[in-house]
């Protein structure tokens, strides 16, 4: 009960502050509901984020956040970033890193009439049946001599001038490199949530409508038509190479960031171009590479174990691992980073972890719906 009364404050908020003036709100000491003692504040939020673990339930997580700055402030403590936690909880979620133990599973819906992909977080192991948490949309447009998925927070808008714009990925004329544009400059995230009216639009959205180079996408060419999966790599600019390393640099926990804040990013490589080599170690980068698949005898084909994730055999199911490059390889190597697979006509699964986020393993995997002849 108490839940549910809870959740309705935020609705309750909105209509109090329609009706009054900012001087009135501001005369009466902000919101009534600033005024509940502190410590039972505490114990009823931290009560609804344990146990409202998944969504929709979870919505309510986010309607505490709203209701007033004192409310929003304990939320603030409360909540733990996804990598902790495991959970995506708030629109900025989807930029920051998944969790280290686990696989986040999602999945992508395709709908071929409009060319528009839809990820969804899986709630559950019926997920794929019942429908699940929307995070990411994108629209694929084509131009003369490139391809463009604007990727946007709603399902259903994908102007570059709204701030549900996210970022976008382009291709080359032959569909062979990817860029991965950011949409919210890798600067200016860490110098938000200094001030009550930058949290509040980090609230309600992620980037505005610019572009900044975060990660390259190479297909390897297959020339002479030898069989087996695509080969890619990827060239992540923004994530350090030594994230992955037992105490290594972790560019979110770094700068002590909030759920309602960006992921600061120190490896941005500003002069970035689409041609650059994937492989230029020069700035530290993490480098994604394909797990070597097995070839089986019985089946005569080349086989990946996604742990019952994927059901059907495509070109475009893949698993991404950290590259060892010049070093030794290590357990953080084998670790599976990235994997994605056809499960349905237009139906696919999407399993992500740390140190990557949902936004660019969307857009990695994006770049796998682009036909390539010469890569297959």
């Amino acid at each position: 009960m108490a839940i549910k009364c809870i959740a309705r404050l935020r609705s309750r908020r909105v209509v109090q502050d329609q009706l009054q003036t900012p001087n009135e709100v501001e005369a009466e000491g902000g919101c009534c509901w600033a005024n509940l003692p502190q410590e039972l504040l505490w114990e009823v939020l931290l009560m609804i984020e344990e146990t409202e673990s998944i969504w929709p339930q979870r919505k309510n997580v986010v309607a505490c956040a709203g209701v007033c700055r004192s409310w929003r402030f304990i939320i603030q403590q409360i909540v733990k970033l996804p990598q902790l936690s495991g959970k995506l909880t708030f629109p900025i979620s989807v930029k920051q890193p998944g969790p280290k133990d686990s696989l986040l599973q999602c999945f992508i819906k395709r709908n071929r009439s409009t060319q528009t992909y839809y990820l969804y977080l899986g709630l559950t192991n019926s997920a794929l049946s019942d429908g699940g948490k929307f995070l990411l949309a994108a629209r694929k447009c084509r131009r003369p001599t490139c391809t463009d998925y604007i990727i946007s927070l709603q399902a259903e808008d994908f102007s570059k001038g709204t701030n549900t714009y996210a970022g976008r990925l382009r291709s080359n004329f032959l569909g062979t490199k990817f860029t991965v544009f950011d949409g919210q400059s890798p600067q200016a995230g860490a110098k938000m949530g200094k001030s009550r009216s930058s949290r509040l639009a980090n609230l309600r959205q992620v980037s505005p409508s610019s572009n900044y180079p975060m990660a390259h996408i190479s297909y390897e060419l297959n020339l002479l038509g030898s069989r087996g999966p695509r080969r890619m790599q990827c060239n992540m600019n923004t994530i350090p190479a030594t994230s992955i390393a037992p105490g290594g640099l972790d560019p979110t926990t770094q700068a002590e960031l909030n759920p309602y804040q960006s992921t600061p990013t120190s490896f941005l490589s500003k002069s970035a171009s689409m041609e650059n080599s994937v492989s230029d170690q020069k700035n530290g980068g993490l480098v994604l590479i394909n797990k070597a698949p097995r070839w089986h005898e019985q089946l005569q084909c080349w086989c990946l174990n996604f742990h019952g994730r994927v059901t059907i055999a495509s070109v475009k199911n893949f698993q991404l691992v950290a590259s060892p490059e010049n070093e030794p390889a290590g357990p953080e190597h084998e670790k599976i980073i990235l994997q994605f697979g056809k499960v349905g006509k237009d139906l696919f699964t999407m399993d992500y972890r740390y140190p990557i986020s949902a936004f660019q393993a969307f857009a990695i995997c994006l770049s796998s719906f682009e036909t390539r002849i010469a890569c297959e």
